[in-house]
């Protein structure tokens, strides 16, 4: 059933749009600065609206498939073999979804619904990402909430681990230990997305810190994470339940609403 099932992914990977998926960033130069974000990076990020797209319309089509193979399983191992197929495909597309936006600019109060239609908060840009990638949720009521509320419209209290005040060296060290997975994480004012893989993980948020946009960091270089005392970290894509509501296209209820 494993073998069937990552065979069938990598047939559906061969489609011509998921060619998508193997271009390297754009590295097109902007021709001025909006805003307060770093024309530096401006120029070596441009937000990709057209990839994006296509990364929501076949991950959808994956997911309704998936869905039907969930249901016609004939016992647990079954239903079990999908959802590590799921899990695979989520956490190859999810963090391609991110970096279509990178270079969107940052703002307090940015709602943008793709990438570089405008700018983009926070929590706006986790709740938009996954509401995109089939979560059915409100983008709007998830974004407003708080981190922990964000976590734990996902996740239980059990599976959201909260660290405060730990020194960011001996954090990046356990975190980069994690299982691997596309993880959100909450700080003292601040949502993101943390993807761990190969031990090693990527810091991916829109910042409202220099360059005041969309980023995707390297553990040195995430300095709003760094400076964080208060940290709470759950695994999306490592929680079976998670991904049975996203094949199941479940609605989410939103914490705090």
């Amino acid at each position: 059933m494993r073998k069937s099932g990552l065979l069938m992914i990598l047939l559906l990977a061969s489609t011509a749009g998921t060619v998508w998926l193997l271009r390297e960033p754009l590295a097109n130069a902007w021709g001025k600065t909006k805003g307060g974000v770093d024309l530096g990076f401006r120029r070596k990020f441009q937000p990709d609206p057209e990839k994006y797209g296509v990364l929501i319309k076949d991950l959808d089509r994956w997911r309704v498939d998936l869905a039907e193979r969930h249901r016609k399983a004939r016992n647990r191992a079954g239903r079990e073999a999908v959802e590590h197929d799921a899990r695979v495909i989520l956490e190859q597309c999810l963090p391609e979804m991110m970096r279509c936006w990178l270079g969107t600019p940052w703002d307090f109060n940015g709602t943008a619904g793709e990438p570089g239609s405008g700018k983009i908060a926070c929590g706006y840009f986790v709740a938009t990402v996954l509401k995109d990638a089939g979560f059915r949720v409100d983008r709007y009521q998830l974004a407003q909430q708080p981190s922990e509320n964000i976590l734990r419209s996902f996740l239980p209290k059990e599976s959201c681990a909260l660290t405060i005040g730990k020194n960011y060296q001996a954090f990046a060290g356990d975190v980069a230990k994690l299982e691997s997975g596309i993880y959100v994480i909450g700080l003292d004012t601040h949502v993101a997305f943390i993807v761990v893989r190969n031990g090693d993980f990527r810091f991916i948020h829109s910042s409202g810190s220099s360059p005041w946009c969309v980023v995707d960091e390297e553990p040195a270089d995430a300095i709003v994470l760094q400076r964080s005392n208060w940290r709470m970290l759950g695994n999306l894509t490592g929680a079976p339940g998670v991904i049975r509501t996203w094949l199941k296209a479940d609605k989410i209820t939103v914490r705090g609403t």
